[in-house]
């Protein structure tokens, strides 16, 4: 079996798209573009080339960027301040704070000055309350033309990852979906969504007895857990839908979760790293910072 490539980067240029053509058609309609500010701490070259990605997919597609940058070793009072200020301010419809922050600085204390109409991460307790309690999935967070403001945002990986799998047809309903890996980024609510979706869901982590077996039951396995090449092509259960969310930069270059060649072999479909869940990042993000400007009725 050789598998399908998901090809990440098609899927998130059409969400692009989709995202542009509301945007043009907000503004022809007398509305002004949808606001988004970035907020960058430290010289972190990694999180730099992420907020200047973010900051052209904007522009590209009609949303203001508005950034705002400081040295690692600002206040936490002052950084507090400017985040607590930029959710005040009604030409701002999105925040998005770049995480990791440098030493010192409570990323939850922070992100707790966010409101959750302007949450684009969808990190805030509200929003992720909200998808664990099923009020609010992927659904909506491609739903761009609707008029009204969202019950909720969404996070943008797993919303992305979503995608991925609705273009790929695979089949989650009834189906047994394994995530490798439980964090509050991609995990948990990936698994929320993929209930939303009637898949029975397992998620692995550390702790897991017999993580190999666990995978190797999934129809569709999901690995992110920031691994090189972790989950291994005897893990894959033939036929199986394989996304890789890990980017991990090694002496060979950049690899994900999964060992490729050997999982492309079983798998029916799977993405590759980079070119897979990579753009659909930021993509969800657009689609989000879109939304949230529903939210903000200062037109």
């Amino acid at each position: 079996m050789t598998a399908e490539i998901i090809d990440g980067r098609a899927v998130a240029q059409d969400v692009r798209g989709r995202v542009a053509a509301a945007v043009a058609a907000r503004v022809a309609e007398g509305g002004r573009p949808p606001g988004l500010a970035t907020v960058l701490v430290g010289d972190d070259p990694a999180s730099h080339v992420y907020v200047a990605n973010k900051r052209k997919a904007c522009k590209e597609v009609g949303i203001r960027s508005l950034h705002h940058e400081l040295g690692a070793d600002v206040a936490r009072e002052e950084l507090v301040t400017l985040v607590g200020e930029l959710d005040r301010d009604p030409s701002v419809d999105g925040i998005l704070v770049q995480l990791p922050l440098p030493a010192g600085h409570d990323s939850d204390q922070l992100l707790g000055q966010i409101s959750p109409r302007k949450d684009v991460d969808g990190l805030t307790p509200m929003n992720a309350g909200l998808l664990a309690q099923g009020k609010i999935g992927v659904a909506e967070a491609l739903e761009l033309e609707s008029p009204d403001p969202p019950a909720g945002l969404v996070a943008c990986t797993p919303s992305g990852v979503m995608e991925l799998l609705r273009v790929s047809g695979a089949q989650l309903e009834g189906s047994e979906a394994v995530i490798v890996g439980r964090s509050t980024l991609v995990g948990r609510p990936l698994a929320s969504l993929l209930l939303a979706a009637n898949a029975t869901v397992t998620v692995c982590h550390s702790r897991t007895a017999d993580i190999a077996a666990t995978c190797a039951r999934a129809d569709v396995l999901i690995a992110a857990v920031g691994v090189p090449e972790l989950v291994r092509g005897e893990w894959v259960k033939p036929g199986a839908t394989v996304i890789d969310v890990g980017i991990n930069r090694t002496e060979a270059g950049l690899v994900g979760d999964v060992e490729f060649d050997s999982a492309a072999a079983r798998a029916a479909a799977i993405t590759p790293v980079p070119g897979g869940v990579g753009p659909m990042t930021i993509a969800m993000l657009l689609a989000n910072a879109l939304r949230a400007a529903r939210a903000n009725r200062s037109d």
